[in-house]
């Protein structure tokens, strides 16, 4: 008998050229074939009498090989091969292309099974290249017709018949696998036990049988998400943090000396933070809203009103520009804050002591500074969790646009202490309320809602081939009145990288189209200005330089792939101009729109398409409509499903889950059943299959 860990390697009758093609697909062991799942059924359950066949018919049929023979033709030099079969109701002609080798196995005599599509020329029927399987005992179960059989997703060299092959004798030699998901679940929810679940999602004996199984799985990917999400939360209300002393008095205090009011959702926001950072388990808070609706404001209070209980916080941005502008921000807002206030980034190092004091410091002195406690708020990057910089009595973490915060980073930060700092994470990125549900089930998370009052609508054009030269020349006109635009270069699609969709293939790929563009306008459309380029494969030292030329106006023009949806916030570019628009999710292009309009100026986003598709217009028409990123991305979601949406490389999860995912009822099943078994049993000593299989599974799905 087979068990899930066996490695493919030491399974009898898969050689090294099967071994070879699985390894392409991320399939080594038994368990990692078995979920494999396939991405569809053709339905060749259905036997025909050959008497019974019609032109353009998918089917199966049954019949005894007469006469096989294989020629090349003349005119396209290609090799047929020919094959007539027959049954008790007549004989039909059989043409294979390019495939010699089927002369040798078919041999006259012999009986077969034939399912493939039925093609009529002005002299008869035939089968074009169908699917074949010798069928030598007429009570064996067959793989690949005669039945509903699965289409899987290839690599070259090993198609769907060559996975049937393999697929089928290992199910019929794995071992009982435990089930993990409560058996009530199961029955509730009308759904297979897993044994009989991967036999009928890989050989069904009917559709609704495969469609059950998938969504068995689909539910059991769901259950696992939210006991993953629930144990985190266990895990942290379990650790102890400094709880942050806050008075009201406090708060009104740093709100009046605003230049502005804050919004009603932003007082909303700060005061779940506030209460949060008063608790002795650690806050776990996702901040959500637009581009420019003031989070960052509401994370500054945060580690104002830690700093004045003498804490320390550290405030961590994507990019080196991205956290001088926090940092900008902290030193214009709260003038009168005197516990330090430090910038530490790979190329900065200063601290702002209050009243308009600051300073450049030599870093290894800021560092000393930071670690013995005399610095309260520090801002930088990420290299702010590097060993050699330690913090005294660190009591608040953000991180902006990251909504994981891993472990092991927490451990870097807390340095082996006792206490785990509180955390508080931004993002601009609108997740609808399902996915955040599922996905940031072990996070509180509190929305910005609104928009300040000040801000003037960003003016959307979906723009048409013809009017290609009105928009440069529309350009060239705000570049002269000292403004400056981003240009964002399309989307590469999958099925335009060759073979394997090789990740780096479609990074040179993305790069090339970016080069491309940076050489058409730089050269033809607008040669007399200064254009800069970026992408995902320049170091990030040649990424920040060129930010901050285009940041510090050395640059009119940035040429950019999809880099710049977070992170990057120039005020004085009041362009974006989108090509290859309908490449682009939903939720993406409102990204992209966001990094325009943030200064005072009227800004305006381009949308370029060469499709002539009624779907895309409708989509582009959403979003030059489109006033709240939530709505929008609930809208993206329906149209493109979650895998797209999220962008499945970055998940591990299959498609089945994603797809599931967008089933509210489905989601709260599994986090009502996860709740059940972690109060009665949290360390999952009574669940020792569901405990192995969920630390497996947090090493397949990561939201990085």
């Amino acid at each position: 008998m087979l068990e899930p860990a066996t490695p493919l390697a030491e399974v009898h009758g898969i050689g090294l050229k099967f071994l070879t093609k699985l390894k392409k697909l991320k399939i080594e062991t038994v368990r990692e074939i078995l979920y494999h799942f396939p991405t569809r059924y053709e339905d060749f359950s259905q036997i025909y009498r050959i008497a019974d066949l019609e032109p353009n018919q998918e089917a199966t049929i049954q019949g005894e090989i007469k006469e096989i023979g294989g020629r090349r033709t003349w005119r396209r030099h290609l090799f047929l091969v020919e094959a007539l079969v027959s049954d008790d109701s007549g004989s039909i002609r059989i043409v294979w292309f390019n495939q010699p080798y089927i002369k040798n196995v078919l041999r006259p005599g012999r009986i077969a099974n034939f399912s493939g599509k039925v093609v009529a020329n002005s002299e008869e029927i035939y089968l074009s290249n169908p699917v074949y399987e010798l069928v030598s005992d007429p009570y064996r179960e067959t793989r690949h017709t005669g039945r509903i059989v699965p289409v899987y997703p290839e690599t070259k060299g090993l198609t769907s018949k060559g996975l049937r092959y393999l697929v089928k004798p290992i199910i019929d030699q794995i071992e009982k696998i435990d089930e993990i998901v409560p058996k009530e679940i199961l029955q509730g929810q009308k759904l297979p036990e897993i044994n009989r679940a991967i036999r009928d999602i890989h050989f069904p004996n009917s559709l609704e049988d495969a469609l059950a199984a998938k969504k068995r799985f689909a539910f059991e990917d769901i259950f696992l998400l939210q006991m993953q999400n629930l144990k985190q939360k266990l895990r942290l209300a379990r650790e102890k943090t400094t709880a942050v002393k806050t008075g009201i008095k406090d708060i009104k205090k740093l709100l009046a000396a605003l230049p502005f009011e804050l919004m009603p959702s932003q007082k909303k926001s700060l005061w779940e933070i506030v209460q949060d950072l008063g608790k002795t388990h650690p806050m776990n808070r996702l901040l959500q809203g637009d581009v420019g609706s003031g989070k960052t404001i509401i994370a500054a209070i945060a580690a104002i009103l830690t700093a004045e209980d003498n804490c320390q916080s550290a405030f961590m941005a994507p990019t080196e520009i991205l956290a001088q502008q926090h940092f900008k921000t902290m030193t214009q807002f709260f003038p009168a804050h005197e516990g330090g206030l430090a910038l530490l980034t790979a190329n900065d190092a200063k601290i702002f002591y209050g009243a308009g004091l600051e300073a450049r410091k030599e870093k290894t002195k800021l560092v000393k500074e930071i670690a013995a406690g005399r610095v309260k708020i520090v801002v930088g990057t990420h290299a702010l969790i590097q060993k050699k910089i330690g913090f005294q009595n660190l009591a608040l973490v953000i991180v902006d646009e990251q909504h994981r915060f891993g472990v092991e980073q927490r451990a870097h930060l807390t340095k082996n202490k006792k206490l785990v700092p509180h955390f508080l994470s931004m993002s601009a990125t609108p997740i609808p309320r399902t996915l955040s549900l599922t996905i940031f089930g072990d996070l509180d998370i509190s929305l910005i809602t609104e928009m300040p009052k000040n801000r003037k609508p960003i003016i959307t054009r979906a723009v048409a081939a013809a009017d290609r030269a009105k928009a440069y020349s529309f350009i060239r006109g705000q570049i002269k009145r000292d403004r400056q635009a981003f240009v964002i270069c399309p989307r590469i699609e999958k099925q335009e990288v060759s073979e394997g969709n090789d990740w780096n293939e479609w990074q040179k790929l993305e790069v090339k189209s970016v080069k491309e563009e940076y050489e058409k306008l730089s050269k033809k459309i607008f040669p007399d200005l200064k254009i800069v380029m970026l992408h995902g494969k320049m170091k990030p030292a040649e990424k920040e330089k060129v930010i901050k030329d285009f940041y510090e106006k050395r640059a009119d023009i940035l040429v950019s792939t999809s880099v710049v949806e977070v992170g990057i916030d120039i005020p004085n570019a009041t362009v974006m101009m989108i090509e290859g628009a309908d490449r682009f999710g939903l939720a993406q292009l409102y990204q992209f729109r966001g990094r325009v309009g943030r200064g005072e100026h009227q800004s305006f986003c381009f949308l370029f398409t060469d499709s002539a598709s009624s779907a895309t217009r409708e989509r582009l028409k959403s979003i030059v409509e489109a006033k709240n990123g939530f709505e929008l991305a609930e809208k993206d979601l329906k149209l493109r499903g979650p895998g797209e949406f999220l962008g499945q490389s970055q998940t591990g999860l299959p498609d089945i889950a994603m797809t599931a995912i967008q089933n509210p009822e489905l989601v709260k099943v599994a986090r009502e059943a996860a709740v059940k078994i972690l109060k009665s049993d949290p360390a999952l000593k009574n669940h020792p299959s569901l405990s192995e299989r969920l630390n497996q599974f947090q090493k397949e799905v990561h939201w990085e």
